[in-house]
């Protein structure tokens, strides 16, 4: 592996385009790397890898016999940009239109990354609901700022940022990771039990029913509202044309109540 390290310094293949033409993030490019064995990643990226060195399957004594000349490089910069090519056909897909350059690849590693969970055949069921969950407060994020705090801390603990870095209120964030910490020292190291905390997740529990409950009641209270403002206009329906007067007309109703 450390030649394959040296190889690619050789041939001027950097982590971004070896991730866009293998078809992943560039941190599973560094866990690849990491590697003490080839034939331990998987086994289309590696046959991949291959065809970009030219290499037939199973030849892997091949990679240190390897000598970078003007023809080589060429060769296999071409066949490099024609994967890295197809890997940009993928991203057309998505509307990367008013993004920096720094967002596009943050967005392109996302969802490479996403998809290499769901296509983890041993963790799929769990990948799929934890990255369901990831999307749950994505969705949530405006309206609740401890989810960033979450992300925050989580970046901090497994070492991809500092841990004295602050991207959001310094306050706020310090002293949530302060809590979350004492929390995960408490969980991690067995000081708490299903039975001692029985009682604070039954409140856990029961808070969130009446949260949605009260959710329900108020969709069902604007149903009712909205009916009673149709009714009241003559119309069977919002549309395009009445629907800034049939708003007005529920604004109306709601003030009658007040």
């Amino acid at each position: 592996m450390d030649r394959l390290n040296e190889l690619l310094q050789e041939l001027g293949i950097s982590k971004v385009r070896l991730a866009k033409y293998l078809g992943v993030s560039r941190q599973m490019v560094y866990n690849y790397l990491e590697l003490d064995d080839i034939n331990k990643w998987p086994k289309e990226k590696k046959i991949l890898l291959y065809k970009l060195l030219d290499i037939e399957d199973g030849e892997d004594g091949t990679i240190k016999a390897i000598k970078v000349t003007t023809d080589y490089l060429m060769a296999v910069e071409s066949r490099l940009n024609q994967g890295v090519k197809s890997a940009s056909d993928m991203e057309s897909y998505f509307d990367l239109k008013g993004l920096n350059k720094e967002e596009q690849n943050l967005l392109i590693d996302l969802t490479y990354l996403v998809k290499e969970k769901l296509l983890d055949d041993n963790k799929k069921e769990e990948n799929y609901y934890a990255i369901e969950y990831l999307y749950h407060m994505l969705q949530s994020i405006d309206n609740v700022p401890e989810i960033k705090y979450i992300f925050g801390y989580m970046s901090k603990t497994t070492g991809f940022t500092n841990p004295e870095d602050y991207k959001f209120n310094e306050d706020k964030q310090f002293i949530f990771e302060g809590i979350l910490y004492s929390a995960l020292t408490l969980y991690n190291n067995g000081g708490a039990s299903r039975s001692k905390l029985a009682e604070s997740h039954k409140r856990f529990v029961q808070e969130i029913e009446q949260k949605n409950e009260e959710k329900l009641s108020r969709t069902q209270q604007l149903n009712t509202i909205k009916v009673q403002a149709l009714k009241e206009l003559g119309y069977t329906e919002i549309n395009e044309a009445n629907a800034q007067e049939v708003i007005e007309k529920i604004a109306e109703i709601e003030s009658r109540k007040v």
